[in-house]
């Protein structure tokens, strides 16, 4: 099998949810040049417009929040069988000081992300083909521990080990997550022109020391949804930041 036909998604319908910036959006864009019939989803009205304007009638652009399961139902009815189901939404707020320091609502908010998941799989798995696949986002924080950010690094186990439990469950349906590390998103953007020097800073050190790019973890993100042999699996595309 040439590698050509080996990433080849012709003719199957993919779902990313969160698919309207960022990562998602990448991934959608990836998914459809490959041939998929795409839909992507997500809540932000600014994100949506521009995502429009992005892909034109290349992607079929939607609205719908992880934590509200009728949105979801209308994506996934538009789409019908899914055969393959991303979920790249943040779905929740992140609160980055010491553990000691949070309140309770702030710790919990972060879980927002996991709650968030649980309602996509549980929504989107009677539109799954068979022989389809469920791919989550987590982060390098998941496995990669630092002051200030336990909520994250949580969150990230939660989903790590939800995935694995789901491709026990769900199986022949794969189950599979991909763990980033710093990616040029949306989400530096509320440092304004702090937003380089920040992001130097947190790169230092990597192997590869620069910032990931949103189409570097779609790749990843594809590659799960062609290989019919991996499942409970977790992809780093995160420039080494584990090892340093």
């Amino acid at each position: 099998m040439s590698n050509t036909t080996a990433m080849s998604l012709s003719g199957k319908n993919v779902v990313v949810i969160g698919g309207t910036s960022g990562i998602g959006l990448a991934t959608a864009i990836a998914a459809s040049e490959l041939g998929a019939n795409v839909w992507a989803a997500g809540r932000s009205a600014a994100h949506i417009e521009k995502a429009r304007a992005t892909v034109g009638s290349r992607v079929t652009i939607m609205s719908a929040d992880t934590h509200d399961s009728a949105s979801l139902q209308a994506v996934f009815k538009e789409a019908g069988v899914i055969h393959h189901l991303v979920s790249a939404a943040t779905g929740g707020s992140r609160t980055m000081k010491p553990f000691v320091e949070q309140t309770d609502e702030q710790f919990q908010a972060a879980f927002g992300k996991l709650w968030g998941y649980s309602n996509v799989v549980r929504t989107g798995v009677p539109f799954l083909a068979q022989d389809g696949s469920i791919t989550l986002v987590s982060g390098a924080p998941a496995r990669k521990l630092k002051a200030n950010a336990s909520a994250l690094s949580c969150v990230g186990a939660a989903v790590e080990n939800l995935v694995r439990c789901l491709a026990i469950e769900l199986a022949p349906i794969r189950v599979n997550v991909v763990s980033p590390g710093i990616i040029d998103t949306a989400l530096f953007d509320g440092l304004g022109d702090k937003r380089d020097a920040a992001v130097a800073g947190m790169v230092k050190g990597q192997l590869i020391e620069r910032v990931g790019r949103p189409e570097e973890v779609a790749s990843a993100l594809i590659y799960l949804m062609n290989n019919g042999y991996a499942t409970g699996t977790t992809v780093d595309v995160d420039g080494g930041q584990l090892l340093r």
